[in-house]
């Protein structure tokens, strides 16, 4: 097994996003939000292609509190092209108010990018996720095969708050 994204793309696109723990304009993060709630394991249903994550399928990411509040982020996916499992270690740490589903995500060092919970289920089981602008998003369920109807719903809003729908990469049948 590698690590996850240790390319240079990767890196160049960190330190970009790095600087950036802003939420779009126009967008709130949900509220009320429970950290708590939302730790465990989330599966990718659909992203935007990044360099980062190109090529991997089977996308998990799993968040599990630290013992000084802040939240480990571990990321994981199969890449066809190396036959073999790509990991990524983070740290993610409240980005405003707790109650807020806003936080930011280092995987080096100093440099955060923003995560902004923008449409979560009542019962946690799927998030809309966007970055600093709408061009990072991600749809991702504690199912690997969620349920279409809901899917339906978070690419409507998706769709509303101005990310195309054929801009999506597609990781389950959803």
């Amino acid at each position: 097994m590698k690590l996850l994204s240790l390319k240079a793309p990767l890196l160049a696109a960190s330190l970009l996003l790095a600087s950036c723990t802003g939420i779009p304009e126009g967008l709130a993060p949900v509220q009320p939000f429970e950290l708590n709630r939302y730790l465990g394991e989330w599966h990718e249903i659909a992203r935007l292609d990044h360099s980062f994550e190109r090529g991997l399928t089977q996308v998990t990411a799993n968040y599990s509190l630290n013992p000084d509040g802040s939240v480990k982020v571990l990321n994981r996916g199969f890449s066809a092209q190396e036959n073999e499992w790509e990991e990524a270690e983070g740290l993610a740490k409240m980005n405003g108010p707790a109650d807020q589903g806003r936080l930011k995500v280092s995987f080096f060092g100093p440099f955060y990018g923003a995560y902004n919970i923008v449409k979560l289920a009542p019962d946690y089981s799927m998030a809309l996720i966007v970055g600093p602008d709408l061009t990072y998003a991600w749809l991702l369920a504690r199912s690997p095969n969620p349920d279409k109807t809901q899917c339906q719903a978070f690419f409507d809003e998706a769709t509303r708050i101005g990310i195309k729908p054929d801009s999506w990469i597609r990781l389950s049948p959803c």
